[in-house]
């Protein structure tokens, strides 16, 4: 059993916007990376039950880079999603509305490979571009 592990923010804006943003693929491939030096050139999402989350991560100097996957087993529109990577692992994703703002919590069962606050600092990273990207646009 992994450790779960959960990174938040507070996005100014509603929770449509926030849902649209954190969901559309159009929109994942300008957030979806945890460091300037990288990038997100693809993404697809079929947002339904069973439906796949696909994103290619990499480094902009094409040094590295992998695909990242996910199967959905829960999707409440606008409200929250759950998915599970290939190696088991889940991820539980909730907005929730603060007056004019919107809560979004993270939280991912850990891997083992490396250490767990590395992997929090990666994700929160992640998410810190997701609220800058949609605040700014």
């Amino acid at each position: 059993m992994s450790d779960k592990v959960t990174v938040n923010a507070t996005i100014d804006a509603d929770a449509a916007k926030v849902w649209d943003y954190y969901t559309m693929p159009e929109h994942i491939t300008k957030w979806n990376f945890a460091d300037p030096s990288w990038c997100c050139p693809s993404a697809s999402n079929d947002m339904q039950v069973g439906g796949k989350y696909a994103a290619r991560m990499e480094a902009k100097d094409g040094s590295f880079g992998f695909d990242f996957e996910a199967v959905y087993d829960e999707v409440n529109p606008g409200k929250s999603f759950a998915y599970s990577m290939p190696n088991g692992r889940k991820v539980d994703v909730v907005f929730e509305p603060a007056d004019d703002k919107t809560n979004v919590n993270v939280t991912f069962d850990a891997e083992t490979e490396n250490p767990v606050e590395m992997q929090k600092a990666g994700w929160q990273a992640i998410l810190n571009n997701f609220k800058e990207y949609t605040e700014s646009n």
